[in-house]
């Protein structure tokens, strides 16, 4: 962070000289006063119009700053607010304590958003129909272009400023611990076991939470480009106490189908196709609605999802614009192996 940190009254010489140690970084300088105050930014653009302005290379920094800067001045990151900066081209973005000091410096490259989430993922299962691959090696642990496939939602998740994860584990769980017994893409992922069989959403109920807030649970087998950004903000603009990530699946009828009334044929339509939205197996739930979840006996995802509807909370659905594979078995897999290997030739 303190590469990015300059004071008002280093000379514009100085600045240039540390601007030019974050080539291959964003370009851009903190200025603070030395009580560390943050008033204003500094480009290589800023010292060039100061420079053409008359302004020499001995003088102060804040004779050339930027001051009308851009900052996340609340005490919780506002997601919007961050998000309209990202698409705006801004790069670097502190987030300022009360009294205007620095608290977190954010590159809006690496970092996209800072979700207030935490996330469960959920890898006790078998993969049965992936056998003989899974006879020795949990699913989640399989590698898809070099990488297994937990790392790529573990990746995604750190991207959006998800620190707090935690992965449910059963089958050949020690070697999932093991795994995570690292770091993953700077997060110190935590694991809990089932000791018995808990469903596709009971092991949520071995992790603790914070009280009130949202909890992001997935299945850990997915290769996805979900915008969890967008699928969250979706979540608080709802007031929703469940979200459901959906994917668009069509059913096509080969044959002609009769419209009817009793026994009256009313219309007939030639091999029509019928859209709907199908479980992706990813969630945001209100904690309040995942604390009721039992730790003793089993609970899947649509059990709880139909306990929240006849209690009158509100369900809503999130539609996936991009890429969904439930790596579920060998035709999957192969699917997804080869789409990596064309995004890593396409990246080369």
């Amino acid at each position: 962070m303190k590469q990015y940190i300059i004071t008002e009254k280093a000379t514009i010489l100085e600045a240039l000289q540390q601007l030019n140690t974050l080539s291959g970084q964003q370009m851009v300088l903190l200025v603070t006063k030395e009580n560390g105050v943050m008033t204003g930014t500094l480009t290589d653009g800023d010292v060039r119009r100061a420079l053409l302005a008359g302004v020499s290379l001995t003088a102060e920094v804040k004779d050339a700053m930027h001051r009308d800067f851009k900052a996340i001045k609340t005490e919780e990151v506002d997601v919007k607010m961050m998000r309209s900066c990202r698409m705006k081209g801004i790069g670097i973005l502190p987030h300022l304590n009360d009294d205007g000091t620095i608290k977190t410096i954010y590159d809006l490259t690496i970092t996209k958003a800072v979700l207030p989430i935490s996330a469960i993922l959920m890898a006790g299962g078998k993969g049965e129909r992936l056998r003989p691959l899974t006879l020795n090696t949990p699913k989640p642990l399989l590698e898809i272009g070099g990488k297994a496939i937990i790392d790529y939602n573990i990746e995604a998740l750190a991207s959006v400023g998800v620190t707090d994860i935690t992965v449910t584990t059963r089958y050949l769980a020690e070697q999932i611990h093991e795994h995570f017994a690292k770091p993953v893409s700077g997060i110190q992922v935590k694991c809990v076991t089932e000791t018995q069989p808990l469903g596709t959403i009971g092991a949520a109920s071995l992790v603790s939470r914070n009280g009130e807030g949202n909890t992001l649970v997935m299945n850990s087998d997915l290769l996805t480009t979900i915008s969890f950004e967008e699928m969250y903000m979706r979540h608080v603009e709802e007031h929703a106490d469940v979200t459901i990530a959906a994917i668009p699946y069509v059913v096509s009828v080969p044959y002609a189908i009769l419209t009817t009334e009793t026994s009256q044929v009313k219309g007939i339509e030639e091999k029509p196709s019928y859209s709907y939205y199908a479980n992706a197996g990813i969630y945001i739930f209100s904690n309040r609605l995942l604390d009721t979840l039992p730790n003793d006996s089993r609970t899947d995802a649509t059990d709880l999802i139909e306990q929240a509807i006849d209690k009158g909370m509100k369900v809503v659905y999130y539609p996936i614009n991009g890429t969904w594979i439930d790596v579920g078995s060998p035709n999957d897999f192969k699917q997804a192996q080869d789409l990596m290997r064309h995004h890593n030739d396409l990246i080369k």
